[in-house]
């Protein structure tokens, strides 16, 4: 289960969205909303893993992170940013591809043995309720696993991969594939 702390954190992640796209050059300008999100449960308990579906100008962005409390060493390439957290304190924001507790349960999703964290609600040292899932994992596809390859612009359905595996994530407004492996 994945732990959401009742908590003010800054940059927020829309800013922190809309800052990763700006640097990609994706989505061209404007407003960034939030699609939808998911996470993975780390079996070590130690690095968080989250999703953000964001939507800017109509098109749908797959950002895939990890929350660390330390900076991970040989990762700078994949650092997105800083974030303060209010009640964890400061945690080093990556991109998923370039971290490898991300890329394990990725790996592990695609073949089917790992599914999407619930969402525990915590105010202190008190869970107070759950979140709904916004977002709804489905892993697909056949043949075994191999290196995994997280696509940044969901897929369309239609182009699915005929052999190896893939991961289909869907929200209230669409579906798309947001990570393969071969």
């Amino acid at each position: 289960m994945a732990i959401i702390h009742r908590a003010t954190i800054t940059p927020t992640k829309l800013q922190l969205a809309a800052a990763w796209l700006d640097r990609q050059g994706l989505g061209g300008a404007g407003d960034v909303e939030m699609a939808g999100s998911y996470r993975f449960d780390d079996p070590a308990g130690e690095v968080g893993i989250e999703a953000l579906l964001v939507r800017r100008a109509g098109e749908v962005f797959h950002l895939p992170v990890t929350y660390r409390g330390a900076p991970l060493d040989g990762a700078g390439p994949h650092l997105i940013t800083t974030m303060e957290h209010s009640v964890l304190g400061r945690r080093w924001v990556y991109a998923a591809e370039g971290d490898p507790v991300a890329l394990a349960c990725y790996a592990a999703a695609l073949a089917g043995r790992q599914e999407q964290a619930s969402l525990e609600l915590w105010d202190g040292d008190a869970m107070v309720g759950h979140r709904p899932h916004t977002v709804r994992l489905t892993a697909e596809g056949d043949g075994p696993g191999g290196e995994v390859r997280i696509c940044r612009v969901p897929g369309d359905l239609a182009d699915r991969p005929a052999a190896g595996r893939c991961l289909v994530a869907a929200w209230d407004t669409g579906a798309g594939v947001v990570a393969v492996s071969r």
